[in-house]
């Protein structure tokens, strides 16, 4: 290396060093340590859960200009930086660093000032995946057909290595924290079958099946017959794949086919949808709820599952990491939003239930067994595509913990003639458990 290269090679990890005292500020900053290119450590070498690792001299300014939730996470994609560790413990970081972004314009300025003296970057070389682009009117089918083939078919492969063995893609149910995932999995499409009470002889519809873990479980554990729909083609081909080999097509199969276009009127006893309602969008929840609604015989139960954020926050300004890596036109809203609209559609709510905690648990699992399986992962995607799950569901987990999201059950009833819910007088049959499994 060159006398002036090295030169301005020390002058960057000086202002970087002076940049990370003025940007890492408070508790949450020293929880985290931070490894120069150089192999120089800050604050000091003591031991920390997490460390992001900068890989060149303007990876702060690769990271921080322009000040934004996608281009930080787009600085981790790209390589700008890595995160060792358990990077879950970041999170109270970047949360930190979000309320620093609403310091005056007079330190905004000093720091980006120190910013642009640091060296620019390379040029970050775009990854196969790449930000989503979509096109057409928001929810409109064909574009939602487009957001979800963004999420869900990059590979069923890839899937399958941190996923349970049904490949459940929502969040489990434990009964005790140490549960493995399979278990709890399997706990959870239990104890949705019992909350529906089904019965051998009545038509389940399975709204956003996945690769059709539940309608497998309640056919052959309840005797129903079972429908699922998905907009993701190769989660319907590997489902009724799972399907046949489980000797369940006479009574069991998934369909590639939007909600809206399901028509059998008063058709099925049970309708369930677990992780498809934040696709939805908030403006067509009426739409939503009037289909399930029309698709129930009267005294049918809908189990609605969905992640909802709290209704004390502030709606976010600008593109989110998210909206643009993760799940395209995605939309939460508080519980109290999704029970009014159900409500209002003719519903009765009969239990609304918060597993919170258990999806904080089923997302360690999910980043625990994807960073477990990081060499296969990317003989089905590339690096960048496998940082989008780590970070995303890294975040979840923290989400969840803290109580910035939540994950709710609610139970509701179409009444049948009269007002007759079909309900009994209490839950005991809930917990109970199955004698089946």
């Amino acid at each position: 290396m060159s006398a002036l290269r090295t030169a301005q090679t020390d002058d960057a990890a000086r202002r970087t060093l002076r940049l990370l005292e003025g940007l890492f500020t408070g508790d949450a900053a020293r929880t985290v340590a931070v490894r120069l290119w150089d192999g120089t450590q800050w604050p000091d070498d003591a031991p920390r859960p997490a460390t992001i690792a900068l890989k060149h001299p303007g990876a702060l300014r690769a990271m921080f200009l322009p000040a934004n939730e996608v281009n930080l996470a787009e600085a981790y994609l790209y390589d700008d930086f890595d995160i060792e560790g358990d990077i879950e413990a970041i999170f109270d970081l970047a949360e930190a660093l979000a309320e620093e972004a609403e310091m005056g314009w007079g330190k905004k300025l000093r720091l980006a000032r120190e910013l642009l003296r640091l060296p620019a970057g390379q040029g970050r070389q775009p990854g196969r995946r790449g930000p989503a682009r979509l096109r057409g009117q928001r929810h409109s089918v064909a574009r939602d057909r487009q957001a979800i083939a963004y999420h869900y078919d990059v590979s069923n492969d890839f899937y399958a290595l941190w996923l349970d063995r049904r490949m459940v893609y929502s969040c489990a149910y434990f009964q005790r924290p140490d549960d493995d995932l399979d278990t709890a999995q399997e706990r959870k499409l239990d104890y949705i079958c019992r909350k529906l009470r089904l019965k051998p002889g009545q038509r389940l519809l399975d709204v956003g099946c996945g690769w059709g873990g539940l309608v497998i479980h309640a056919a052959h554990h309840y005797g129903v017959e079972a429908t699922g729909i998905t907009l993701s083609q190769p989660q319907a081909e590997l489902a009724n794949e799972r399907i046949a080999a489980a000797g369940l097509a006479d009574r069991c199969r998934v369909l590639v086919r939007d909600y809206r276009q399901v028509d059998e009127p008063g058709g099925y006893d049970a309708l369930v949808s677990v992780g498809m309602f934040e696709h939805v969008g908030e403006a067509l929840l009426p739409t939503y709820f009037a289909q399930a609604w029309r698709l129930l015989k009267p005294g049918g139960v809908f189990l609605n599952h969905g992640i909802a954020r709290r209704a004390t926050d502030r709606p976010r300004r600008g593109p989110s990491f998210s909206d643009t890596y993760v799940f395209p036109d995605g939309e939460l809203v508080p519980i109290s939003t999704s029970l009014r609209l159900a409500e209002a559609t003719g519903f009765e709510v009969r239990d609304v239930e918060s597993l919170r905690e258990h999806y904080a648990l089923t997302l360690r699992h999910w980043v625990r067994r994807l960073e477990a399986h990081h060499k296969q992962a990317l003989r089905f995607v590339d690096e960048p595509t496998y940082r989008v799950w780590r970070l995303f569901m890294s975040g979840s987990a923290h989400g969840f913990t803290t109580g910035r999201l939540n994950v709710y059950q609610a139970l509701l009833v179409k009444p049948g003639p009269g007002g007759q819910s079909g309900q009994p007088l209490t839950r005991d049959d809930w917990y109970a458990g199955s004698a089946t499994l």
